[in-house]
């Protein structure tokens, strides 16, 4: 990951070991709202469910079978992310990050039903289980840190994803647009669970800007929205995402190399990070 020198700076397996062991005895991660119980793993009634067993809200619908599907989809997010959470808290602990909307880890039933409606309304003929392998949004952090720590803190906390086993499925890096969001969205795939979950990465000022503009985000991608409005509606983001100063380095900031099999001997290569301690359990809250 090229970050300036600066700030560049290894993270040692014993003082990583050190940090995590002293994160874990500190109790809870500074966070912008207060924390809460994840919801129940069970599917749950939701706005605009049909008699039937469908679900339809703002133009947009899902036939009984697909509903059921999103509901199953759901369960298995909610139970995933009891593994996954005392990760990003002890990484955000580590790295010096603030956790934000720690509370909303796990996008709503209805959210996700949206978005899946919405991707079946675009592509005609795409299944629900095609639209559901697409989310990686189901369970999802913002770890926010200010502007002349943010590219180390991002170097720290994508390198302790990686050495605890997930694999980087996505890495958008926005900072160098001349336009639009700013931010960088990362994607990661469990090692036990196999849950695809996000990690934005956010100075506090880029996360403004994400909250200013998410009104008008989700405006823009309604089905029935002309074309004069949604170009409106992307130029009045564009503003406000236009005045987020970019951190030194910001731009050049990668996703961990991938861990390189040994083809000589038929298995992973040695991964000395992967004997850093697991993160225990972290109570939430």
């Amino acid at each position: 990951m090229n970050i300036p020198r600066t700030a560049r700076r290894t993270v040692t397996r014993a003082a990583t070991a050190a940090a995590l062991a002293t994160a874990l005895g500190l109790g809870a991660v500074p966070t912008a709202t207060a924390t809460a119980p994840a919801p129940a793993p069970h599917a749950v009634w939701t706005p605009g469910t049909d008699p039937d067993g469908g679900w339809h809200q703002d133009g947009l619908r899902l036939k009984a079978a697909d509903n059921r599907k999103v509901d199953a989809f759901v369960a298995r997010a909610r139970r995933a992310e009891r593994s996954i959470s005392p990760q990003i808290r002890a990484i955000a602990r580590i790295s010096h990050a603030d956790l934000i909307g720690f509370d909303q880890r796990l996008k709503s039933p209805n959210s996700l039903k949206r978005k899946v409606a919405t991707w079946m309304h675009e592509s005609p003929g795409q299944s629900v289980g095609t639209s559901l392998g697409m989310i990686n949004d189901a369970v999802r952090y913002t770890l926010q840190w200010p502007a002349g720590k943010y590219s180390q803190g991002v170097h720290t906390a994508a390198d302790l994803l990686s050495a605890w086993g997930n694999d980087s499925t996505r890495w958008a890096n926005t900072w160098n647009r001349s336009s639009g969001y700013k931010a960088i969205n990362s994607a990661w795939r469990a090692p036990r669970s196999g849950q695809l979950f996000e990690v934005q990465f956010h100075t506090p000022e880029s996360k403004a800007a994400q909250l200013q503009t998410h009104k008008l985000y989700e405006e823009q991608r309604l089905p029935g929205t002309p074309p004069a409005r949604v170009r409106e509606l992307q130029n009045q983001q564009n503003a406000i995402f236009a005045a987020v100063p970019v951190p030194a380095g910001a731009e050049r900031l990668t996703a961990p190399a991938h861990r390189v099999a040994d083809p000589s001997r038929h298995r992973p290569a040695p991964d000395p990070a992967r004997r850093l301690p697991a993160p225990a359990h972290v109570p939430v809250g």
